[in-house]
């Protein structure tokens, strides 16, 4: 067959912001082509639960939630320790109702709420503690493109975001419903949000190609004309008017993530492809970098098993730390941070830095809890009361438990008994868990969410449990300045003609922050629509475009 060379649109990479922009760049009449690295699409997005935080979004407005626009640019501004640009920051809350919309247009995805969810700080100014921003894809079919089930990264989940407990919910469906799932070809969470997405970019007739490495961009007069890319048959140039660098962070690349990140990352967890090479062709064509040194920091807890795409299993940690009965501590068996916070703002307790001993004293890190969280809640994708999975280590002493790891017993053991006396006045102190409706979300949805006991318990009763926790990330959030439309620009501010980004490979919107669950897909699909018809927008001004 032979291969087409020159397109109107190319866009590098198949996460949502890749897939957005593709698509968004089809229906305004070009012809586009989508570029994957990887042997299987979707990238980071394929692994996540898919939720997507759109504040003031329609589906909360129809439940009479109220929310604004505003509200959500003073939450952003709340937290943002000036690290976010003004412009950026309103382009991302005003683009969220957009993006509800066009993927409500343009695709078979139709989004709904992930009832009750928090913000992840919604005790600060426009926060909301009872939900109504994060919005997940629901199931979907793929009937019809089954030649393509195989093609999606991550593990077929015939489950949504809302029926897990992380989401909410027991983690348990039915076997019968199961059954219907998979007879009607259903799936949920990320895989679901790329197949939508997917099959909306096939029926606009955009070329996807896997298996293609883009490594250099073309440029004529300071101008991107196109990109070099490795195949299995070699190097080819492919032409285009407009590139779209879509393809993710660069947490993968050790020699990046000790030049920019802040602190230390133990090991990723996204998709291995995320080795910075978008990063790379924009800064040799000259883009501004910003928010080098952030990234969705995430905990971890490694577990047995690799992943399809080879990288080593690991499990978010977010939901176990904040139930009642558990703790964690550091490799000085002492207690270091809240617990029920937030997996990013929990990133930074990883960076702090002994400036006598200049190390890390928080890492390597312990989760601990006992048989009463097990009961209660079940650990792990467990139901309660399940067996706790073998990997995870146990004894039938803290001391003993202790001693397995290799910690101070003294030290567990007064770090324990401190927390258990907070735990039973249903105060903390030390690091203020429970303060916040987030941090009782994930035991409050079983027991009484304005309880600081929803979180607080003590740990005492045997056996005990512990797992290490690791420092990782989603994803980094650094790389090309890009204006409200997904225009990179250079290094003295102006736009380089050609060149768009969105999604984990630009200077994120956010900053540091990470407002709430399905933050990062959110800015993926807002700057991929939004860069996609700039990049329309920008070839028809120059009377360029094919269509």
């Amino acid at each position: 067959m032979q291969i087409q060379d020159t397109y109107d649109v190319v866009v590098l990479g198949s996460g949502l912001a890749g897939l957005t922009a593709a698509l968004a760049a089809a229906l305004e009449g070009a012809d586009v082509a989508l570029l994957e690295k990887a042997e299987l699409i979707g990238g980071t997005t394929a692994l996540s639960g898919a939720g997507i935080w759109i504040p003031a979004n329609p589906i909360a407005a129809e439940k009479g939630i109220e929310d604004s626009l505003e509200e959500g640019a003073a939450y952003l501004e709340s937290l943002s320790n000036g690290m976010i640009l003004p412009e950026l920051a309103e382009a991302l809350i005003s683009g969220g109702p957009g993006f509800v919309e066009f993927l409500h247009e343009n695709t078979d995805l139709r989004l709904r709420l992930v009832e009750g969810y928090p913000d992840y700080h919604p005790e600060h100014p426009g926060g909301k503690a009872g939900g109504g921003r994060t919005l997940e894809p629901g199931l979907f079919s793929f009937a019809g493109m089954e030649q393509w089930i195989d093609r999606i990264g991550g593990d077929i989940q015939r489950i949504v975001l809302t029926e897990m407990p992380l989401g909410g919910g027991t983690g348990v469906v039915a076997p019968e419903v199961l059954a219907a799932r998979e007879e009607a070809a259903e799936e949920g969470l990320g895989r679901a949000l790329v197949g939508g997405v997917l099959k909306a970019c096939l029926a606009q007739g955009i070329r996807v190609e896997t298996r293609c490495r883009a490594l250099r961009l073309r440029t004529v007069e300071h101008r991107v004309v196109g990109v070099e890319v490795e195949t299995d048959d070699g190097m080819r140039t492919v032409g285009a008017r407009a590139v779209v660098l879509a393809t993710g962070g660069f947490e993968y690349d050790p020699d990046l993530v000790r030049d920019f990140l802040r602190g230390p990352l133990t090991r990723p967890i996204g998709a291995p492809t995320n080795t910075g090479d978008g990063l790379r062709m924009a800064m040799r064509v000259g883009a501004r970098l910003g928010n080098m040194r952030e990234a969705w920091w995430s905990p971890m807890v490694p577990c047995p098993g690799t992943r399809r795409d080879g990288v080593p299993a690991a499990m978010l940690s977010s939901r176990e730390r904040a139930l009642p009965g558990s703790i964690m501590v550091n490799r000085y068996g002492r207690r270091f941070a809240n617990e029920a916070a937030n997996y990013n703002a929990f990133g930074g307790a990883f960076h702090h830095l002994d400036e006598s001993k200049l190390d890390y004293p928080n890492l390597p890190a312990y989760m601990i809890f006992d048989q009463s969280t097990v009961d209660r809640f079940g650990v792990f994708g467990g139901r309660p009361g399940a067996p706790v999975p073998d990997w995870v280590e146990s004894a039938p002493t803290l001391d003993a438990l202790a001693a397995a790891l290799g910690l101070p017993v003294d030290a567990v053991l007064g770090s324990v008994a401190r927390f258990n006396e907070y735990a039973e006045r249903g105060v903390d102190p030390d690091f203020s868990r429970g303060s916040s409706a987030f941090d009782r979300f994930p035991g409050g949805r079983m027991s009484d969410p304005d309880s600081p006991h929803a979180t607080l318990g003590p740990v005492r009763t045997a056996p005990f449990y512990a797992v290490e926790v690791v420092s990782s990330a989603l994803g980094t959030k650094g790389g090309p300045r890009t204006d409200t439309a997904g225009r990179v620009v250079d290094v003295d501010g102006e736009v380089i003609a050609g060149l768009y980004a969105a999604g984990n490979v630009m200077a994120n919107p956010s900053g540091m922050v990470y407002g709430g669950a399905g933050a990062t897909l959110a800015v993926a699909g807002i700057w991929g629509m939004r860069a996609g018809r700039a990049a329309v927008a920008d070839c028809v001004q120059v009377s360029e475009l094919h269509c």
